[in-house]
Parts: structure tokens; C-alpha cells; sequence
């Protein structure tokens, strides 16, 4: 909070500002930047911050601004492109954050080919191509994608056509009727090619029109004799009626818009707070072909659903949402109110990156509000769903603070376990549980050095050393320290860790897991004795998962280790190739698969290479590919 000659200090460096467009840069005692804005008149917009009443949120970021800087730009357009700049590169605290997404996926079909694949693409960078998407993940995309290809039954092997038909047998796929089997050499390249064209039908929202035009397909070959093409088509048709049903129309085939909706409930239930959510749904030829939800943390500054205020940092969050999307349709619909200049101003934004002309509105009435009040609704479950999540999370880490008589709570939970074979390839896997929730960017694993042994306290204890020393360290991504630790061991493990200076003089409470006879989590000990999770199902549940994860990773991070040893030891078999080599290879092609389909020009491309080694390599498969075929 200002003392009262810091708020005087504010509100004249404010009145002094100029009355032209520019991004102001709001920064706390300590010098770190809090808040971006922009505004078409500096001096009214950054002075409003000083005088008068403000939403909980702007107060209280208002209230922690220590000094401010600005930079005048020449256009309001300008100003909107740094300050999405600007608040990409610190990230502050009361702006809105969207996560910072690569170029979102794609889906591609590739029509120039022959035998045209369905891909996942990042870029609209082939003129020849067809795209689809955005999407708002590739775990949607392959989804998509899984479903097209068993719909229809297009191959989803790594096959290259028509080089591999005919050699070697049809996988399993075909076996189970999940594949028209191009490898097996009787399906034309037209009936292929007109499968693909379906499913580019159906990507636009095309369903039913596919399933009328198959059945006409069905009939012709079927009046043919050409029965096996006609069963291909009946069991396609049947896998289509039942993907038709999971698509959601919602507007004639011309309907192509993204719809954004805000939901800002101010209310509580429970004792569950619900935080502002946005949800967005992309529409293409009539369907929802993809959506995605915001939630928005406790302190970025949102305005009511109706609010229509000067500088609304939902101009900032719209173009943001746009800036890593490499398609913008010609209309977005708002569920929220914007002034006239601010809609203006985000047309032209958006125009200028689509290279045609975009419409934002906030519709009133008929088809596009309904649009408009479902995306505000999903919003709004989504922050229910969400919220009440986080809850019983937060509720579970309490009752697990009073069981283990922590003085915080355990909002940062990190485990240990050491895993091997035999005296090699010995690992230590650490996760990490923020808020009750496993965070799988946080995961790490300790390649042990300083032992050769099976010790699994020499190990685990150069572990945590090398973990600890991180802890505050600037620009580190382990430089935050744990409220617990947990071990995958006893108390013995607890009492031989606690012994090691580093780790015991760190204050940080550690608990082993103990398991039972059947390898299941028991309870947590510590040197003082054991405790009894029974009495709480959410937290031996929360336990049980970060145990069982715990070692899924380290045994996952030794079994890698062992492969890529076998992996170099097969390569060495190689003429020329030695252990150093065989590294090189395999760091460049990543797989055995990979290095086996490599031409000599690029096997040369990897260092330490030579023209020699490369036929050696080549003549070596090519033997081996011999000797399966039985030639």
C-alpha cells in the first residue's frame, strides 16, 4: 500500500504524461513490473489508476505500484503490438497469461501425393496442401486424426507408398479390420485417394453428405461383384453414422466464426470460490470443430461479462489468443461489450495479421447470442469444475499437514526413487506435486556418478545433494525448495538421508513411503515412527499416486538408459563403427528406424562419418533385410 507522498509522487508523474497513444509499465517497490497496459491517451488512462474507486483487482494492483514507465508510441495499433510484447516478455502479475503456445497444430493432407497422408503440421507453409484447424492442442489433433483413420480404415503405419506394397505382411491392423491394407496391393490409388477425400469432407463438417455419397459407392460395387470394396464401405459407413452423432451442429454449412465467452461469477458455494473463465469455440462449416477454456488466476485483472470500459484488458486478451494462431476466421463474436474504438482497434489488428477483412461484434439477439451465452456457460462449468478440483486438493494438503505436523502447507511435494540393473545404469527419479496435481515440467532424473554399487542410500543421497544445491538460484528451473520430501523407502532411508549435512541441516521434512507384501503404499514413516494414513482416504489416495508415479518415471529413465546401451552395442557390430560413433548416430537419428531409412549423403551429414562408414552401414541393413526376407 502507498504511503501518501508515494501516491502524490504517482498522480503528478501521471498528470505530466502525454495525451498520446503508448504502453505504460506499472512497477512494485522492488522494482519488478506488475502490469502492462496501453491506452490511446497516456496521461487519462494512467492517471484514472490514482484517483477514485476500482474493482477489487485493479485496487490491489494499484496499490502495490511503486513508480511507473512508459513508452509513446505513434498509432494506438503500435501500442497494442508492444504491449502484447511486453507482457510476453515479463510475464507480470495482474495481466492476463495464456500459455505460451508454439504455432498451434494443424491438420494436413498432403493432396499432391499419390497416396496422400493425414498429418499433424505447425505451419500453413505448403500452398499445394490442405489444412484444417487450428486446434487447440495435438492431443486433439491426433485424436482427430485416430478417429478418421479407423473410421475409414486410411493406414496409420509408417509404410511409405507405393514403395513398401507388397512387401511384407499386413499388420495387425488389417488383421482386425482397422486397416483397408494398402501394403497388400489391391487397393487402387483412386479408391485410396477418394477415402482421403472424405475425410477432408468430414473435417469441414461434411458427415452426412460422406455417408450418402459411400452408399452410393456400396451399391455400385456391390452391383459389380466387387464385394470385398463393398463390405470396406459398409463397415465405414456404420463407423461414420456413430462418429455423426458425437458432432454438434450449430449453424448452416457457411458458419465459420470463433465465439468468446467470459464468465466473471462473483459468488461462493461451499466455501468454493469460482475464478473468471473464458471459453472459446472455433466454429468451421457449422460444427464445433475444436474449443478451449482459460481459467484466470487470482489477481489478472478481468472486467464484468457487461462491463464497457475505457482500455478493457480484454482487447489485451483477444489479440493475445490470436498472436500464436496462424488462421483468424472473418468474424469473431464477443459475449462481452467493448467500446467502439477498442472494437475498431481489434479489427484492424486482426485484419492486418489475417490479410483480409475481420469482424468483431457483440451479437444481441438470434443464433450468434445463443452462440455467444453457450460459450459463456462453459465457462462457467469450466471454473466450477476447476475450482471445486482445487479445493478438495487444497483440503487433502491440509489434512496431510496435520497428519505429518508440517508448519506450512505442503504446496510443493517432491519424491524420490532409485532405480538400476544390476550395477549399471543406476538413476534416481524425482517428481514434483504443486498443489496436490502432478507437474510433469518439473520432473527431473539424477544419473548417479559418484557410486557403482547397488547402494541405494549412496545414490539416493548424491541425489538430493546435487537436487538441494539448486534451491535460489537465479534463472534456475529447480531453484524453488519443496515444503516435503518423500522417499520410496523406510525409515532407514529417512534416517541415513537425515544424516548427510547438506540434506538433514536443510529443514526441509522428509517422510519415507513404506509398502506392503503387495507392493502397495502401507503408510509414511519418518525417524520417529510411522503414520497411519488409513484415517484419510485423500491423502493415502494422494500418496499412493505420487509413490506409484514415483517409480513409473525412475524405472522408465533406467530402462531408457539400458536401451540406448543396447542400441550403441548393436551399431558397434557395425565395421568402422565404434562406441563414439555409434553415440553420434544415434543422437542425429534418434532411432534405429531412422538411422536404417538414412541415404548415404545424409548418414555423411553426422560428424565423424565418413564415405566409408555410410556404405558400411548401408551394406550392414541391407544384409540384414536380406536375411529376414530369407533371400
Amino acid at each position: 500500500m502507498q504511503d501518501a507522498k508515494t501516491l502524490e509522487y504517482l498522480r503528478e508523474k501521471a498528470a505530466a504524461l502525454p495525451l498520446s497513444p503508448g504502453v505504460y509499465i506499472m512497477e512494485n517497490e522492488s522494482g519488478k513490473v506488475i502490469y502492462v497496459g496501453k491506452s490511446r491517451a497516456l496521461k487519462n488512462r494512467v492517471s484514472q489508476y490514482f484517483h477514485g474507486s476500482h474493482d477489487v483487482k485493479t485496487s490491489r494492483m494499484a496499490a502495490a505500484v511503486k513508480d511507473f514507465r512508459f513508452i509513446a508510441c505513434d498509432t494506438e495499433m503500435e501500442a497494442l503490438a508492444l504491449e502484447n510484447s511486453l507482457i510476453k516478455q515479463y510475464s507480470p502479475k495482474y495481466n492476463v497469461k495464456l500459455k505460451d503456445a508454439k504455432s498451434y497444430p494443424y491438420i494436413k493432407i498432403d493432396t499432391e501425393s499419390q497416396w496422400p497422408r493425414i498429418t499433424m503440421d505447425r505451419k500453413r507453409d505448403d500452398p499445394k496442401a490442405l489444412y484444417f484447424g487450428p486446434y487447440s492442442s495435438t492431443a486433439v489433433v491426433y485424436d482427430i486424426i485416430s478417429q478418421l483413420e479407423r473410421t475409414l480404415r486410411i493406414p496409420s503405419c509408417k509404410r511409405k507408398f507405393p514403395e513398401d506394397i507388397g512387401k511384407g505382411r499386413p499388420c495387425l491392423y488389417y488383421q482386425m479390420g482397422r486397416c483397408m491394407g494398402v501394403c497388400r496391393g489391391n487397393v487402387a490409388p483412386e479408391e485410396y485417394r477418394e477415402t482421403v477425400r472424405n475425410a477432408s469432407a468430414i473435417l469441414k463438417g461434411g458427415t452426412r453428405e460422406v455417408i450418402a455419397s459411400m452408399k452410393e459407392q456400396m451399391d455400385e460395387a456391390s452391383m459389380n461383384m466387387e464385394f470385398e470394396k463393398a463390405a470396406r464401405l459398409r463397415d465405414s459407413i456404420a463407423s461414420l453414422r456413430r462418429l455423426n452423432e458425437t458432432q454438434k451442429a450449430v449453424g448452416d454449412p457457411e458458419t465459420e466464426c470463433d465465439v468468446i465467452g467470459i464468465s466473471t461469477k462473483r459468488f461462493e458455494s461451499d466455501s468454493v470460490v469460482f475464478r473468471d473463465a473464458a471459453s472459446v469455440f472455433y466454429i468451421r462449416s457449422g460444427y464445433i470443430a475444436d474449443s478451449e477454456q482459460f481459467l484466470f488466476g487470482a489477481d489478472e485483472i478481468v472486467p464484468e461479462e457487461d462491463s464497457s470500459s475505457d482500455e478493457s484488458p480484454m482487447v489485451e486478451f483477444v489479440s493475445s489468443l490470436y498472436q500464436s494462431r496462424e488462421y483468424i476466421p472473418g468474424e469473431i463474436l464477443l459475449s462481452f461489450s467493448l467500446e467502439r474504438a477498442d472494437t475498431e482497434l481489434l479489427e484492424s489488428f486482426l485484419s492486418e495479421r489475417a490479410g483480409r477483412r475481420v469482424t468483431v461484434r457483440t451479437p444481441r439477439r438470434g443464433l450468434a447470442r445463443e452462440l455467444c451465452d453457450m460459450a459463456v456457460a462453459d465457462a462457467a462449468k469450466h471454473s466450477e469444475n476447476v475450482s471445486r478440483r482445487e479445493d478438495r486438493s487444497e483440503k487433502t494438503l491440509v489434512r496431510l499437514a496435520q497428519l505429518l505436523r508440517l508448519e506450512v502447507l505442503p504446496q510443493r511435494i517432491e519424491a524420490y526413487d532409485v532405480s538400476n540393473l544390476g550395477d549399471e545404469h543406476i538413476t534416481c527419479g524425482m517428481v514434483v506435486a504443486i498443489g496436490g496435481k502432478m507437474k510433469k515440467s518439473e520432473y527431473r532424473s539424477f544419473k548417479i556418478k559418484g557410486t557403482s554399487s547397488q547402494d541405494d542410500y549412496a545414490s539416493m543421497a548424491e541425489a538430493l545433494v546435487r537436487r538441494l544445491k539448486h534451491i535460489g538460484a537465479e534463472d534456475d528451473s529447480m531453484s524453488d525448495m519443496p515444503d516435503l520430501i518423500l522417499l520410496d523407502g523406510g525409515a532407514e532411508h529417512v534416517s541415513a538421508m537425515m544424516k548427510v549435512p547438506e540434506i538433514g541441516n536443510s529443514g526441509i521434512p522428509m517422510f519415507g513411503m513404506v509398502k506392503d507384501e503387495h507392493h502397495k503404499t502401507r503408510t509414511l514413516v519418518s525417524e520417529e515412527g510411522e503414520i497411519d494414513l488409513s484415517r484419510s482416504q485423500e491423502v493415502f489416495r494422494l500418496i499412493y499416486e505420487i509413490q506409484e508415479e514415483v517409480h513409473r518415471f525412475s524405472v522408465r529413465h533406467m530402462t531408457d538408459a539400458k536401451r540406448k546401451t543396447l542400441k550403441r552395442s548393436s551399431l558397434e557390430k557395425i565395421d568402422g563403427i565404434g562406441p563414439k560413433k555409434a553415440k553420434a548416430l544415434l543422437d542425429h537419428f534418434r532411432t534405429i528406424s531412422a538411422l536404417k531409412e538414412a541415404g548415404l549423403q545424409e548418414l555423411q551429414s553426422v560428424p565423424g562419418i565418413s564415405p566409408r562408414d555410410a556404405e558400411n552401414i548401408r551394406e550392414y541393413y541391407k544384409r540384414e533385410q536380406e536375411r529376414k526376407e530369407g533371400k
